[in-house]
């Protein structure tokens, strides 16, 4: 099956009030249609009460409502992650994260089918690049696994491992982390129409402070989040403190966008926004983790208005590396504040199930 062309996921409320308008109607009708599917999660146009006749009829054959299919839920036995692979109009899968945390409900979202980046560690990086995702391929995550409803999603076929009563329901998502698979400030225009789309409050009304977006390091795409004054969060993953560091766990992106580059990047973001950066640092057993390493980065983030999240590393089939001990973990830490840098180690979520940081791969 050939993508769509156009889906009505993928269009903003004042796109979809002009379309309406070019075709005879009133734009009083897009707030309607827009609620009953980004607020309602809905997609049967033609049970939306008022609409003209003929209206709903030309939206879904002109602006279809195309959703992707959930082919398989996994349960963490974690007893709060699920993991969804999702299969797209053309075939192509990704995978998307739903946890739940006290008090929220946090989406990890994909952005594109595989990655171009090549971190070495990362399981996406080791698919390679297929394709950017569409706007509408991005929002469409988030509806499906946060308020999608049963006769669109009965169908899949969840695991019967790890099964979990706490996870019985869905729940609305309350923050959304750019984290999933590929690089996003790689599809960028796509990314930021899909943030615009989601914080619209007539519809799913996300707040663009609770949406995170996580990059290797893409310093023109940082540079263009500044210049717009874009009022999301901005995660940029580190790893190494030097450049010969990144050039081993970061190959293309490294050699693309330059340490010291980078670091004058997010300099400027964090001036033009007012704003500090989450720095991600994936603990490598005797790689990364020493605490000559937690002083390098120290003294790198000391101009940066910074908090750094350490990951230890989550294992992947493609690398052999480790992760860091939990004492290791905390002695990098205690380097870090000496430099006056918070730092948290990140709860690990959905190992079993290969839904940690760098584990997706869209498996079937």
């Amino acid at each position: 099956m050939c993508v769509m062309s156009e889906s009505l996921l993928g269009l903003s409320r004042l796109a979809l009030a002009q379309r309406l308008e070019s075709w005879g109607y009133k734009t009083v009708h897009a707030k309607p249609i827009w609620q009953h599917i980004h607020r309602d999660g809905r997609s049967d146009v033609a049970a939306i009460p008022g609409l003209p006749a003929g209206l709903a009829h030309r939206v879904q054959e002109e602006l279809p409502v195309v959703w992707p299919t959930i082919a398989l839920e996994t349960r963490s036995s974690d007893g709060f992650t699920r993991k969804f692979l999702l299969t797209l109009a053309d075939g192509r899968q990704v995978e998307t994260v739903l946890m739940r945390y006290d008090g929220r409900v946090t989406a990890c979202v994909s952005t594109q089918a595989g990655c171009a980046m090549g971190c070495i560690f990362c399981a996406t990086g080791q698919m390679g690049f297929a394709r950017h995702l569409s706007t509408a391929e991005i929002v469409g995550q988030v509806l499906a696994v946060s308020i999608g409803d049963h006769e669109r999603t009965k169908h899949h076929a969840p695991s019967t491992e790890h099964q979990h009563p706490a996870q019985s329901t869905q729940h609305p998502a309350r923050n959304v982390v750019l984290m999933g698979m590929g690089e996003p400030l790689h599809n960028y225009a796509a990314v930021m129409a899909a943030t615009e789309v989601l914080a619209d409050t007539a519809g799913f009304g996300l707040s663009p402070r609770r949406i995170t977006l996580s990059t290797v390091g893409v310093v023109p795409g940082i540079r263009r989040l500044a210049a717009e004054r874009r009022p999301i969060s901005l995660a940029v993953s580190l790893h190494a403190a030097t450049q010969a560091g990144r050039l081993a766990l970061l190959p293309p992106a490294a050699k693309a966008w330059p340490l010291d580059e980078l670091m004058d990047a997010c300099c400027e973001y964090s001036a033009a926004l007012d704003r500090h950066i989450f720095f991600e640092w994936t603990l490598i057993a005797g790689e990364n983790d020493r605490p000559d390493d937690a002083h390098a980065l120290g003294r790198l983030l000391s101009t940066q208005r910074a908090h750094v999240n350490l990951i230890p590393l989550n294992p992947t089939d493609g690398y052999a590396g480790a992760p860091t001990a939990p004492k290791a973990a905390r002695v990098f830490q205690d380097v870090l504040t000496t430099y006056g840098i918070p730092s948290t180690v990140r709860q690990r979520r959905g190992i079993d199930i290969a839904s940690g940081c760098g584990q997706l791969a869209a498996r079937s």
